[in-house]
């Protein structure tokens, strides 16, 4: 999003709500405005400034109300605006992100309010991403049981001890205490009790999933003269790209699929980045099983192949680690499923524009967001920066 004749694209706003298993005090709308209008407040907009809206959430029936986009242009101020739905299963959030910014960047609109959701507490993702034979081949009920023999082929292939997994999930527990947005706050959390708690799908233990959260993000991205008027630093978008491939085809690699590594590599051109271990101060990273940290530490390429666990096992991406992975806690620690990409790039803006918090990585000038969905096969990243990227 760099090249000549684009729009510099700004983050100026961002909202959450509290993430948690069951909002039943708010509808579907109610929800979705609540992190809009927190959006908008840290942007110090209103409704009228916005020219369109891009929404995004994952499959229809995982809540069983049908195209919702269509009863959520009233609360979203969309009326008489154009209203866009984006879906690419778990990803989504953050395609939906990158089409908004695709917007400002096209100067089709100059200041755009993007938002993903879901209320899983009305419905069953987990009977819901069950489907029978011989729509998918027979597997344990859920994500994990389609993710769980690719993390055995990852521990296979590189040699990691079973212990990884669990220091992934410790990290992010203690990370998610730090945010108050976070769906789970589990304040007796010790590695102990991650490495006792059941076994679901092996080697994926209970601790080192993530949970079923209601929850929405929003986002206000604007173009260079929105940006200056924003009485908060912006986030700038210096790359943005997505990727797929088939779920299922002969010679495909579920350990680490060749969409994502394209979709890093695009990302790292368009901003310029020639060594992303280096040059990227922070990663909010798409992790809804703990062993998914060292598997994408590989496939985006700040670790040789087979060598991402040895950076989780030393603490390299720790808090205080020299590439802080998931800061937020991740989606080991909230996960309102079509909203979790969308988090993971709001959450990659706060940190280069200083307002992340108590989980702020000291001096963050550039940060990547990233977000995967399907059986592994949708892919979309983008890297913000302090700095206004060259044009």
């Amino acid at each position: 999003m760099t090249s000549t004749g684009k729009e510099p694209v700004a983050v100026v706003g961002v909202g959450q709500t509290k993430h948690v298993a069951a909002r039943h005090d708010v509808s579907l709308a109610g929800l979705v405005r609540e992190a809009a209008v927190r959006a908008l407040a840290d942007a110090e907009l209103t409704w009228a400034d916005i020219d369109a809206v891009v929404i995004g959430k994952a499959p229809d029936f995982f809540e069983g109300v049908m195209m919702p986009e269509l009863y959520l242009a009233d609360a979203l101020g969309a009326v008489g605006k154009p209203m866009l739905r984006v879906h690419t299963a778990g990803s989504v959030g953050g395609s939906t992100a990158l089409v908004a910014a695709n917007l400002v960047a096209a100067r089709v609109h100059r200041t755009v309010l993007t938002l993903a959701f879901e209320k899983q507490s009305e419905s069953n993702a987990m009977w819901g991403l069950s489907l029978p034979v011989p729509f998918q081949q027979p597997l344990l009920a859920g994500a994990g049981g389609f993710f769980a023999p690719h993390v055995r082929a990852y521990m296979r292939r590189t040699g990691a001890p079973d212990t990884v997994g669990s220091l992934v999930a410790y990290k992010d527990r203690r990370n998610a205490l730090k945010n108050p947005y976070a769906h789970l706050h589990e304040h007796g959390i010790t590695l102990e009790k991650v490495q006792s708690s059941p076994m679901l799908w092996d080697p994926i233990r209970y601790s080192e999933t993530c949970p079923s959260s209601d929850g929405a993000c929003a986002m206000v991205l604007t173009d260079r003269a929105g940006a200056a008027r924003s009485p908060r630093p912006p986030a700038w978008v210096h790359g943005g790209a997505m990727r797929s491939e088939p779920t299922l085809f002969a010679g495909k690699d579920f350990v680490s699929p060749q969409a994502g590594k394209d979709c890093a590599a695009d990302v790292y051109r368009q901003a310029g980045i020639t060594d992303p271990r280096r040059e990227i101060d922070a990663v909010e990273m798409y992790v809804p099983f703990s062993w998914y940290e060292p598997m994408w530490l590989e496939n985006l390429g700040f670790a040789q192949e087979g060598e991402g666990w040895k950076l989780t096992e030393a603490g390299v991406t720790e808090l205080d680690g020299d590439l802080p992975v998931n800061p937020s806690g991740g989606v080991l620690s909230t996960n309102p499923i079509g909203a979790s990409g969308m988090i993971r790039f709001a959450e990659a803006a706060l940190q280069v524009r200083g307002l992340a918090g108590e989980h702020q990585v000291p001096g963050a000038r550039r940060a990547m967001g990233h977000a995967y969905g399907g059986g592994a096969q949708f892919f979309a990243m983008w890297l913000v920066g302090a700095g206004q990227p060259d044009t």
